[in-house]
């Protein structure tokens, strides 16, 4: 792999503010994403899991530039892009896609497929005419669409050939990085086993680099090289798939990890069941997040917040623990 990574993100954050009363000012804020940092190498797929609501979703539209970002950095290939105006950013936005999480919203339905897919490489003067055909045709056949669905429209397809169709787009103007937001939350768990599939067998391919945001720690274990855990709005843990899956170090990791279901329902579990309501992003608890609902807290972890540090391995973690718990 490159020494310089090619998502590097450095203490992303982003607030957004809430207003009240007559002269409608500044009250307060949600702190949905509060300090996040992690790079994705070239090839690679690194996944953000957590629970819904803890700001998965929003590092993925700061990325993106959906958001304005609070703070922070994001850095593509080593060029800081965050601060990027718009005409110096176009040039890079074709370098870093997006595939979101409904397969029937994220589609024009007045639009057919082919120009659906042919609509990025138009946009960025890449192919023109028989050309551009050819690259809509070769689109197709790499995500296992028939190559004569380029004239049907969207709503003639079913959810996971039209989560295709939103993969083909993003692979159109030839992308280094694919954020996948959910991409595969809306789908029968027969078609995510084939999109999922598909994914890795394009990145294989084309050496794509994937930022797999998710709730689903079934399809992260099949997809990714690393996972980043988030806990409102802060990463808590840090590790390659095996080692994460294996010996999880943070307690919110493992109790998320428990809830995973299993193919045999006879098989001995050890399922943690989180006490307490999860605290509001507006009014996030002092030191641990996690304290509040952590059966292992202590008084330290009231007070002092704790920062993600080497626990051995490569395993980075937030938790004053000294010990893995797998």
């Amino acid at each position: 792999m490159s020494a310089i990574p090619l998502l590097e993100v450095r203490d992303l954050k982003k607030h957004f503010p809430l207003h009240g009363g007559l002269l409608g000012r500044q009250t307060g804020a949600v702190y949905a994403v509060d300090g996040v940092s992690f790079t994705v190498n070239k090839g690679e797929t690194l996944s953000i899991v957590g629970e819904s609501g803890f700001g998965k979703s929003t590092v993925g539209k700061a990325i993106l530039r959906l958001y304005p970002i609070t703070s922070g950095e994001v850095h593509l290939d080593g060029q800081r892009i965050d601060n990027l105006p718009g005409p110096h950013l176009r040039p890079l936005r074709q370098r870093v896609q997006v595939v979101f999480q409904d397969p029937f919203s994220s589609l024009n339905p007045r639009q057919r497929v082919g120009d659906i897919i042919a609509e990025p490489i138009v946009n960025f003067g890449l192919a023109s005419g028989s050309e551009l055909e050819d690259r809509v045709a070769g689109l197709m056949d790499k995500v296992g669409l028939p190559r004569d669905a380029v004239k049907r429209y969207p709503h003639e397809f079913s959810g996971g050939q039209r989560q295709r169709i939103g993969i083909a787009r993003a692979l159109a103007p030839g992308a280094d990085l694919i954020i996948c937001d959910e991409a595969v939350s809306a789908l029968d768990v027969s078609v995510k086993a084939q999109i999922v599939n598909l994914l890795s067998d394009l990145q294989d391919e084309l050496g794509l680099a994937l930022l797999f945001i998710s709730h689903d720690l079934a399809i992260v274990e099949h997809l990714t090289h690393r996972v980043a855990v988030m806990y409102l709005g802060k990463i808590v843990e840090v590790a390659d798939r095996r080692t994460l899956f294996a010996t999880p170090h943070h307690p919110y990791t493992r109790a998320l990890l428990s809830a995973v279901p299993v193919p045999d329902p006879t098989a001995p579990r050890n399922r943690i069941i989180l006490r307490g309501d999860v605290p509001s992003p507006i009014n996030p608890p002092s030191g641990c997040r996690f304290h509040t609902r952590c059966p292992l807290a202590h008084d330290r972890c009231k007070v002092e917040e704790p920062v993600l540090r080497d626990v051995g391995q490569g395993q980075m973690s937030a938790c004053h623990l000294d010990t893995p718990l797998g």
